[in-house]
């Protein structure tokens, strides 16, 4: 297909609704995911050069591999029915920072507002309470993994990546588009192995284009708009089997206070001063976790 067919094809894209439906899919949410300073935030400023406006625009503030930038859960809508949401990177995916994460991914934290790593389980899972009060059922998740290709996985990494993936899976129903930034700069490890090894079904390879560096080629433009056209054709395939909003949102509920709960009990495991023992364990207590079958 042809670079203007590609990107004709996005910018028209719209999704179908059933009439079976009460609350059918308005809006598709590429959620962006990835270690902090690995260019997600370059990305969503490289959709919107190559999708959407002549000049080069700042649409999201970038930052280096060791100044986060985005605390933010921060929406960008690059169509009428596509936007990007660039969610907060990780640090080190201690189990926190993956509630947090697994909360963003299920679309319980609300858009552009700050998120916080922190430590208190009772803070994090009231964030999740709260957004049954305006629950959303419209929007089709589809996870994208951002990761440069400048800097070597450790092996640590591997499993967690692989681990998150896989509940990525779980929870939306699609596996994550993997997105390897800095395709010119790139340290010689084989980042596409170690991505298809993890369970990655599509690894592309991109350059972001930079304020400093942001001449239109026809190869820099054809990869990003890979990446967005892999995504539609998850949505596509998906909506081709039956598919329940209301209920799926329940069931990422359930994934995520399943995880909540494991993480629970492991922090109460690792814990030895009574104090402690006695908070965490009124916090598996905790009404959310009772009605929950892992919470018995």
């Amino acid at each position: 297909m042809e670079l203007i067919d590609k990107k004709q094809e996005i910018l028209n894209f719209t999704l179908p609704s059933s009439p079976s439906e009460d609350k059918p899919y308005t809006r598709v949410l590429l959620q962006l995911f990835g270690y902090a300073g690995h260019g997600k935030s370059a990305f969503v400023n490289s959709c919107f050069y190559t999708l959407r406006t002549e000049e080069y625009q700042m649409h999201a503030n970038t930052g280096s591999s060791d100044n986060i930038i985005t605390t933010d859960r921060k929406a960008y809508k690059l169509t009428d029915t596509i936007t990007i949401v660039d969610n907060r990177g990780f640090g080190k995916m201690g189990k926190n920072e993956e509630v947090i994460a697994y909360a963003q991914l299920g679309h319980f934290l609300p858009l552009d507002k700050k998120v916080e790593w922190t430590e208190d389980f009772v803070q994090i899972m009231s964030q999740v309470e709260d957004s049954d009060l305006t629950p959303n059922y419209t929007d089709f998740l589809v996870p994208i993994f951002v990761y440069s290709m400048k800097i070597q996985m450790p092996k640590e990494q591997v499993e967690e990546v692989q681990k998150f993936f896989m509940n990525c899976r779980d929870m939306t129903g699609v596996f994550p588009i993997v997105v390897l930034t800095n395709k010119l700069k790139k340290c010689g490890n084989n980042l596409e192995e170690a991505f298809r090894n993890a369970g990655a079904e599509v690894v592309i390879a991109i350059e972001n284009y930079t304020s400093e560096d942001h001449i239109k080629t026809r190869g820099r433009c054809a990869d990003i708009q890979e990446v967005i056209c892999n995504a539609l054709k998850d949505v596509q395939f998906r909506l081709e089997q039956p598919r329940d909003p209301m209920e799926e949102r329940l069931k990422r509920k359930k994934i995520l206070l399943k995880f909540a709960y494991e993480s629970v009990v492991e922090e109460l495991k690792s814990k030895a001063k009574e104090h402690e023992y006695e908070r965490l364990k009124a916090l598996a207590d905790k009404s959310w976790f009772k009605r929950f079958p892992y919470g018995k």
